[in-house]
């Protein structure tokens, strides 16, 4: 049984369709991602599948429990299976990195407080903040709170992580940085990735799996592991995206340079 299932899911704002028909199955270790251009609905499929939107229709299953068919109590119980790492890290800007790291440990698990610092420390020292344990987000760069962010997202090692955009606005060298944790991180934990993403170098980096959202047709048309779809991939939109190459549809509606 897959960790995660989407079966048929159709995503709406209202009367506007947003995406609809998308299925998709994760499994344990696996670092899936989601894929596509601006404006395509990743960051409402991870809301969705985070229990922060409800679908149009369609089902969000986690261990095969259906999550929007579930009362209260039993999704309170599924949300606590997994960590979140926002696009902008989303830290408390009055607690200290610690106290960020400590509160989800405080929530969710049965630990005092001195077993909460140690693990909070712990996992520090896995995202090379151990240092920063006082310091307020105000006081680090951009990502060092990212780092941070993904610290208090595996504090209580949930067996599934959902990352929006996690490389976005970063350094060549600090998105390269934060990928390396990623893959130490389902190392260690043995954690499923779900991650948004348009980030090339990340998406082939360390990627399992993905689906690849369509704007136009406002479907998925590619299903696959990013760095073999680049190779693979029949739908234009979906070789252009992967190739940083402007579509062909676009292209014939450029004005021709004058001979």
């Amino acid at each position: 049984m897959a960790l995660l299932a989407v079966d048929d899911l159709e995503m709406r704002f209202g009367d506007r369709l947003i995406q609809q028909g998308i299925s998709l199955q994760v499994e344990k270790g696996c670092i899936f991602a989601i894929m596509g251009g601006s404006g395509c609905g990743k960051s409402t499929l991870l809301k969705h599948m985070v229990g922060l939107l409800p679908p149009a229709s369609g089902s969000v299953t986690y261990d095969g429990v259906d999550f929007w068919a579930s009362d209260d109590a039993q999704r309170a119980r599924l949300r606590s299976g997994f960590g979140m790492l926002f696009q902008s890290a989303a830290l408390w800007s009055s607690m200290t990195v610690m106290e960020n790291i400590c509160l989800p440990l405080e929530q969710q698990t049965k630990l005092d407080a001195g077993q909460r610092e140690a693990k909070a420390r712990e996992v520090l020292e896995w995202v090379e903040l151990a240092d920063f344990a006082d310091f307020y987000p105000a006081d680090l760069s951009g990502g060092m709170k990212k780092r941070a962010g993904l610290a208090r997202a595996i504090a209580a090692e949930p067996p599934l992580l959902f990352l929006d955009e996690p490389s976005a606005g970063l350094d060549p060298i600090s998105s390269r940085r934060l990928d390396d944790l990623i893959l130490d991180i389902r190392e260690r934990t043995g954690a499923a990735v779900v991650f948004v993403s348009h980030e090339l170098p990340s998406l082939f980096a360390i990627a399992d799996d993905g689906i690849f959202l369509d704007a136009d047709s406002k479907r998925p048309i590619a299903h696959g592991r990013p760095s073999e779809l680049a190779k693979t991939a029949q739908h234009p939109t979906v070789r252009a995206f992967l190739h940083r190459e402007v579509p062909p549809e676009t292209t014939s509606n450029q004005p021709k340079a004058p001979a």
